[in-house]
């Protein structure tokens, strides 16, 4: 709830005992937005209950970053018993408002079945929401929850196109598993080159994964020129982010020399890197050259 406590702070200065008054005095005079403003400054001063009563007077007069604050006082507890099912109201007008964090929460609640029975086809309703909003990582969700078959039938179409919306919008791992389906033809025919495209945002996100797949593809001349210098580049850029398979890749180039001169040392050292962060083949990979004296 971090993300949802800086939103409330956004703007906010400390504020003198004028200037606090000056606030009190417009919300007084029916200035919803001062009534915001002043149960910012509440909330900062751990004044709960004010905040709590400022933000009502805002959100019953359609100040919806109030009601979504509401929702963050209810759903955490401050100033008030923790309560599922009022945050919930909360967020839900927030979300109807057009704020992006009411839906996502809201859609969170009915996956985890928080203060209400879990409904995965409820939770779809508000992460549409906030994916049509341009929330990725929502996008990202929804495409989850298509691929996985979690409480829907399993539709890899529907999570292409979630994918897609989330790679667009930015999110690496959307990038990284949008490759991923069309590399095994999962939902949509088999695309080697739009893998690849998949690959290099999300590489050039800094996706170690997707660099390391990337440079496969290069190695094997999937959807690319066979490349071998390039796969190089895109291994070593997955290893120096500590990606298990671009560790053990790097060492297979220099064990066969492919891109590089051999040099069974310099493969030895990138398998036993590969080994230290967990793959197995890596291991024994580094047994055998060790065993052959190198």
């Amino acid at each position: 709830m971090k993300k949802l406590l800086c939103l409330v702070l956004l703007g906010a200065g400390i504020l003198g005992a004028n200037e606090l008054e000056e606030l009190a005095n417009k919300c007084n005079q029916n200035d919803y937005e001062s009534c915001e403003k002043l149960g910012i400054e509440y909330f900062r001063s751990k004044n709960y209950k004010k905040a709590n009563d400022e933000w009502i007077k805002a959100c019953k007069n359609d100040r919806t970053t109030s009601c979504l604050s509401l929702g963050i006082l209810y759903h955490n507890g401050f100033g008030t018993q923790q309560d599922y099912i009022k945050a919930r109201e909360f967020y839900i007008k927030a979300c109807n408002g057009g704020e992006v964090l009411g839906c996502t929460t809201v859609g969170l609640f009915y996956k985890n079945g928080l203060g209400v029975k879990q409904d995965y086809s409820k939770a779809i309703e508000f992460y549409t929401k906030a994916c049509n909003a341009g929330n990725a990582f929502e996008c990202f969700d929804l495409a989850l929850i298509y691929a996985n078959g979690k409480g829907v039938k399993k539709n890899y179409s529907k999570a292409i196109e979630f994918y897609t919306k989330a790679c667009n919008a930015g999110n690496v791992e959307g990038c990284f598993n949008l490759g991923l389906l069309y590399l095994n033809g999962q939902g949509v025919k088999q695309n080697y080159f739009k893998a690849k495209d998949a690959w290099v945002k999300a590489c050039n996100g800094n996706d170690a994964g997707s660099c390391s797949n990337l440079g496969t593809l290069y190695s094997k001349g999937l959807g690319a020129k066979q490349d071998y210098f390039k796969s190089k580049e895109l291994y070593i850029k997955a290893c120096n982010s500590n990606d298990t398979m671009g560790c053990f890749n790097l060492g297979a180039l220099y064990y066969n020399g492919q891109g590089v001169r051999q040099d069974k040392r310099k493969a030895k050292e990138y398998y036993g890197k590969a080994c230290d962060l967990g793959e197995q083949k890596g291991c024994d990979e580094y047994r055998k050259l060790n065993e052959q004296g190198y």
